[in-house]
């Protein structure tokens, strides 16, 4: 059974919305982060990357930085900036891009859920990124970014959400980028409980985006346990999203060189494995799973894997892990994808010709275009109990932090 918690949100002023609510704090470079709060103060990005109003070079873990990020919350708070509710509420969060819609409940989340396994993971967290949020969590006393969360759609869920999209909502701003951002408030307790009951039916929910931030939450709670049993810090703050709603864009490789190959012999030791042939698009996304593009001295190749490497393992089927195991790790000797300077990530939101430029200036020897990995390959990954390679999935619409937080006391 799955629970979703109404809270005491944090919030914006409303006519300060479209200047707080920011991108996620790890989509920017350093550099990015510091251009864009000196654009906009207001950016919740003062927040979440707190290095931006300090000195120039200074390390983003110092604890000056997370101190700085709780004095930056609590100041925009007190300026009214920032709002707190009256009482606890869900709210409905919807995004449009490109003529698609999305919507998710906004509410807490169960820690005990994600550690009995009800909130399913697909993804390894990496120590360093996971510690950052901790400690930016536990600095600022609460949860300033929600966690992505998706659920195998169902027809109340689906007919709640219609209903609450008929009112006023509290905020409609479209951004810079041209998504369309529009929240309402769940107030009611009769509204609330139809929720929470329409929740209460799934068995599963998984993450789609923020395993750091909720592997943290989950650690801070656990620190709390004992001078605070039963805290708020027993909750996280997420956005639950039907998955027929979603949609997982391309993410794609670049290969910084070929080993000791030639072009010509690189293509060779591919044929090996895949039915190599130029491509009759430029450039080349593929059309099914098994097919890859292959971007290589000014042309494109079309890649498909050879029958026989077929499997039903939820991991090894996919086509991110197909591209590990017999290119980058048998022919490049590129092992560990997290770690290994000579493989790059380029999200299928920046498009193809991305991959082309960066080939064309000399960055890349070549570059692999991917089909996207699919919301049941990500359910049935999770479900085994299992973990899909690095940089896998590349979701948008992004969801923007600073619209809601959730305090912890």
């Amino acid at each position: 059974m799955a629970e979703i918690y109404p809270f005491q949100a944090v919030r914006p002023a409303a006519e300060l919305a479209g200047k707080i609510a920011a991108l996620p704090y790890d989509v920017y470079s350093g550099a990015e982060a510091r251009r864009e709060v000196e654009r906009n103060p207001h950016s919740f990005l003062s927040i979440d990357r707190a290095e931006t109003q300090l000195p120039v070079g200074i390390s983003p873990y110092s604890d000056e930085v997370y101190e700085t990020a709780s004095q930056t919350l609590q100041r925009m708070i007190r300026n009214g900036e920032l709002i707190r509710e009256e009482k606890p509420s869900l709210y409905l969060y919807e995004l449009t891009m490109d003529g698609r819609t999305q919507t998710g409940f906004v509410g807490c989340a169960s820690v005990a859920e994600y550690e009995e396994g009800i909130i399913r993971k697909h993804e390894n967290t990496r120590a360093e990124k996971e510690d950052d949020r901790v400690r930016h969590v536990d600095a600022c006393n609460a949860h300033t970014g929600p966690i992505f969360l998706s659920y195998r759609a169902q027809s109340e869920m689906r007919e709640l959400a219609m209903k609450i999209r008929e009112r006023t909502p509290l905020y409609d701003v479209t951004f810079e980028d041209g998504v369309r951002h529009r929240i309402f408030r769940i107030s009611e307790a009769e509204e609330i409980h139809a929720v929470q009951h329409a929740f209460a039916k799934l068995t599963r929910v998984y993450i789609a985006d923020g395993h750091h931030r909720a592997a943290a939450a989950a650690r801070v709670a656990k620190m709390r346990r004992q001078t605070d049993p039963g805290s708020e810090a027993e909750h996280f703050l997420a956005v639950f999203f039907p998955d027929d709603e979603l949609k997982i864009y391309d993410y794609n490789r670049l290969l910084k060189d070929l080993g000791n190959y030639t072009a010509e012999e690189f293509i060779k030791k591919l044929q090996e494995d895949f039915y190599v042939e130029e491509a009759d698009k430029s450039p080349y996304a593929p059309e099914k799973k098994g097919e890859y593009g292959l971007y290589l001295c000014g042309r494109w190749y079309r890649m498909t894997r050879k029958e026989d490497l077929s499997t039903e393992d939820p991991v090894e089927s996919l086509d991110v892990s197909v591209l590990q195991q017999l290119v980058l790790d048998k022919i490049l000797g590129i092992r560990d994808p997290k770690t290994d300077p000579r493989i790059g990530f380029v999200g299928g939101i920046r498009g193809l010709h991305e991959l082309e430029r960066c080939v064309d200036s000399g960055e890349a020897a070549a570059a692999v275009s991917m089909y996207p990995t699919s919301m049941e390959e990500l359910f049935r990954t999770a479900d085994a109990n299992l973990c899909m390679p690095p940089k896998s999935t590349w979701f948008e619409p992004k969801l923007r932090s600073g619209f809601f937080i959730h305090e912890l006391g």
